[in-house]
């Protein structure tokens, strides 16, 4: 299966309620690799490869977050893949 890579910034209600936590491990359940970041002007940005099935599963769960989110908008952009071996909150 060929892999995809996507870049997703996050808007909204999403530094301080553990965006970034429950991104990784959502990551982690779906095999999805990369890196999520908080970004100076109160965005998340993510950077994401996997199975496509599993990054619109991924992506579907980032429009939404966790409980305490309040996700605004979801910018993407389909990326080159650059083969990440984990996912990590940087």
């Amino acid at each position: 299966m060929e892999k995809k890579a996507i870049i997703l910034k996050v808007f909204g209600r999403v530094q301080g309620v553990g965006f970034r936590f429950y991104t990784q491990k959502k990551a982690n359940e779906l095999n999805i690799f990369g890196f999520v970041q908080n970004m100076l002007d109160g965005s998340v940005y993510i950077e994401a490869e996997g199975q496509e099935e599993n990054l619109n599963t991924f992506i579907d769960w980032v429009s939404t977050g966790p409980s305490w989110a309040r996700v605004k908008q979801v910018q993407k952009q389909w990326v080159p893949v650059k083969n990440y071996t984990e996912f990590e909150i940087r």
